[in-house]
């Protein structure tokens, strides 16, 4: 199989599952290359994300690794045979590399969260709104990449639409709410926009007010994805140098707590309305 020279995310998230797999059988990829036949570099490739894997030699790795979740082997089968060339494809080599990836964990996800502080979430964004944030974040963006960054965030939303919609759920501070980023007809037309949406039965916005006791609160914005089984959950974090993609069992797992806590210390999704009601009569 001919070699890759820029593995997208969701290839090379197979790539780690499938080197985690051999650790845990404690196995070398020396060794896991004699039982499969092949050689030790090849191993490497496929770990690395560089190289594709058959269906075939999958389903012998993880039965040479002793992996008995048939689940997890069907998934990883999966995104081996998936051979989607989805929207987000149009904008390689347009935009960063994370944003491609971003929308190709949308289109797979089995459900997604956002919890978010100070933007109003990306997939419940107008064109207006989308549009005064990335130009408040960059100032000096030039206008071709602006809008291209722009028309990439709402294609992304597509994942909400009907019929192949995606459970998703939004926690949102009253401060996202409250900053006007772009003019008052923006935020206005904004929150209208997060009322709408949140009416859908597969969509679930709540806030976190300022003034609610028992916030535990994690003061950066995340999101989770979900994958087909639990195992290939992926959380998603901003940070300094860009984009970060989380897949560790370990930390996964203090993502999902911290949005429980998080879900928990938040207004029910009807009393959620209400507030964000009353902020536009406001504004």
């Amino acid at each position: 199989m001919a070699k890759r020279f820029e593995p997208t995310a969701r290839q090379l998230r197979l790539a780690v599952e499938l080197r985690r797999l051999r650790d845990a059988a404690g196995l070398s990829s020396r060794e896991a290359a004699a039982l499969l036949g092949v050689s030790a570099p090849q191993i490497s490739q496929i770990e690395a994300g560089l190289a594709g894997v058959s269906e075939s030699r999958l389903r012998r790795l993880a039965a040479n690794y002793s992996c008995t979740d048939e689940e997890l082997i069907d998934a990883l089968v999966a995104i081996a045979n998936d051979r989607t060339r989805g929207w987000w494809e149009d904008y390689r080599e347009l935009l960063p590399t994370p944003f491609l990836d971003l929308a190709e964990l949308d289109y797979h996800s089995s459900y997604r969260c956002d919890v978010e502080f100070l933007f109003i979430p990306g997939l419940l964004q107008t064109e207006d709104y989308a549009r005064a944030a990335f130009s408040s974040r960059i100032p000096d963006i030039p206008e071709e990449e602006l809008e291209l960054r722009v028309r990439h965030r709402m294609q992304r939303k597509v994942i909400l639409e009907e019929p192949a919609h995606v459970p998703y759920e939004a926690v949102i501070h009253e401060a996202a709410l409250r900053i006007r980023v772009g003019d008052r007809a923006t935020s206005r037309a904004q929150l209208a926009r997060v009322l709408e949406l949140s009416e859908a039965d597969h969509i679930s916005v709540r806030v976190i007010p300022f003034d609610l006791d028992g916030f535990g609160g994690a003061w950066s914005p995340m999101m989770l994805a979900g994958g087909a089984v639990p195992r290939l959950d992926t959380a998603v974090r901003d940070a300094p140098h860009g984009t970060g993609f989380i897949d560790s069992e370990a930390q996964l797992a203090v993502f999902r707590t911290l949005f429980r806590r998080v879900e928990a210390a938040s207004l029910e999704p009807a009393g959620s309305r209400d507030f964000i009601h009353r902020l536009a009569k406001d504004l």
